[in-house]
């Protein structure tokens, strides 16, 4: 719902000032609409959209992104409108009628590539954030637990953490497999459904795994929840939490049909969007099971409520779980460029792309007596990173003299770190190829 400025967080002194001094003509910034980018269905000139170095091969994009031409300038078009009027700006950008709304034509952008519906996201800076309002939200009473595994992030991990420890509740982390050699998509669903008791009030697991590169089947483990949810009352349905952000922009899987209640997402990794956003996605009946953590600018219904000196009668829906505060608006209303961005490119062509590199790279690490490789092989159970060992050498020398070739790897920020290279569609099989045989010469250090 589109807010109006004078009725939602703007002073009656403000509103006269800002209507004494207001011109006729709208001050909102159109839509941006970008250059003619080329042939995206040319790798070479999607890879020209980027100003990435081109002194070095960057197999570690999915860590921060580099924004893509489109997204550059509808950064720099909102920028420069905001430098010129900033109030008026965000004024009928935030707080205008539906036309002038910019987060609802973000949230339509974003809704389009999940499949859901605008009115079920929420906008936020990260993964780390989504993840941290789904679970202080979550109407969880003492006694009940969330289940998780070890291998997901510290930003999942202390996010259940800080939200148990304030709700009473408990948290209980599993594994998934024993060795690398037993994966299995069957033992993986299996360990999970086994694992659900009677308390279990949610199921926090993580879609691409930045620990080893694993990919977990989404749809089957949310077919094994829901039918442990027969019987069960609304207040003790198992809920599926999903930290998204190594999937989206990567696989070819429409995010609002796997099953999933929440799914949270940067927006700033294999996405391209711009740093610092980020969404928040689940049914719009879902929301209700929640509660919000930070006052929202969105919600007029909210708002309405605390001028009558109310609490807002629920239940809660996305709108109010959008964090409000000022932010970097530039960036945010930036967003749906680089969602077009991906449509433009073609959705399956980038899987296949990104699946097709990192198949390579795998493959080619595997025939390497000297590696140890961690991610599973094919597509099924990865995505796009691959995790490896070189005998003798810890993950940081591995990155170091790769580094020293001019190649960017990373290792993965866990308790157990391994060398880590993400092949993306900012790669080429030749500066796949550079890399398989740069590892290959640490066999001989």
């Amino acid at each position: 719902m589109a807010v109006n400025r004078r009725r939602f967080l703007v002073s009656a002194g403000m509103s006269l000032v800002a209507g004494s001094l207001a011109p006729a003509r709208s001050a909102a910034p159109p839509e941006p609409k970008p250059q003619g980018t080329g042939d995206l269905q040319d790798w070479s000139t999607v890879r020209d959209q980027f100003n990435l170095s081109r002194d070095y091969v960057h197999l570690s994009t999915f860590y921060i992104s580099s924004h893509p031409r489109p997204v550059r300038e509808a950064i720099d078009q909102y920028r420069r409108a905001l430098d010129e009027n900033p109030f008026r700006v965000v004024e009928q950008g935030m707080f205008d009628t539906e036309t002038e709304h910019i987060p609802a034509k973000v949230k339509a952008a974003v809704a389009d590539y999940l499949g859901g519906k605008p009115e079920e996201i929420a906008l936020t800076g990260s993964t780390t954030m989504g993840l941290a309002l789904v679970y202080n939200g979550l109407r969880i009473k003492p006694g009940q637990e969330i289940l998780t595994t070890v291998h997901d992030h510290y930003s999942h991990h202390e996010a259940i953490r800080l939200a148990t420890e304030k709700s009473g509740a408990t948290y209980r982390k599993i594994a998934l497999f024993e060795s690398f050699d037993s994966i299995s998509e069957d033992a993986i669903v299996e360990r999970i459904r086994r694992a659900v008791r009677p308390n279990t009030r949610a199921v926090g697991i993580t879609w691409v795994h930045s620990s080893t590169g694993l990919k977990l089947p989404i749809r089957r483990i949310a077919q094994g929840i829901q039918e442990a949810n027969a019987g069960r009352s609304d207040s003790d349905r198992v809920l599926l939490i999903v930290d998204g952000v190594h999937g989206l922009g990567v696989e070819d899987e429409t995010v609002a049909e796997m099953g999933c209640d929440f799914f949270a997402a940067g927006t700033h990794k294999w996405m391209f969007g711009p740093r610092g956003t980020g969404i928040l996605w689940a049914r719009d009946a879902t929301w209700g099971v929640m509660r919000p953590t930070v006052p929202s600018f969105e919600a007029l219904d909210v708002y309405t409520a605390w001028t009558r000196d109310e609490a807002p009668s629920p239940p809660t829906h996305a709108p109010w779980v959008s964090p409000g505060g000022f932010h970097a608006y530039e960036h945010q209303w930036a967003v749906p460029a680089a969602f077009r961005f991906h449509q433009q490119i073609g959705r399956k062509r980038i899987a296949d792309r990104i699946h097709g590199l990192n198949d390579q790279c795998k493959e080619g690490l595997a025939r390497m007596p000297h590696v140890t490789l961690y991610t599973p092989r094919g597509s099924r159970l990865s995505a796009g990173i691959v995790c490896f060992d070189v005998r003798g050498m810890s993950p940081d020398q591995v990155v170091r003299r790769l580094l020293d070739r001019r190649i960017i790897a990373s290792t993965t920020p866990y308790g157990v770190s391994y060398a880590r290279g993400a092949p993306s569609i900012l790669n080429t099989p030749t500066e796949v190829d550079t890399f398989l045989r740069e590892v290959r010469t640490l066999a001989a250090s």
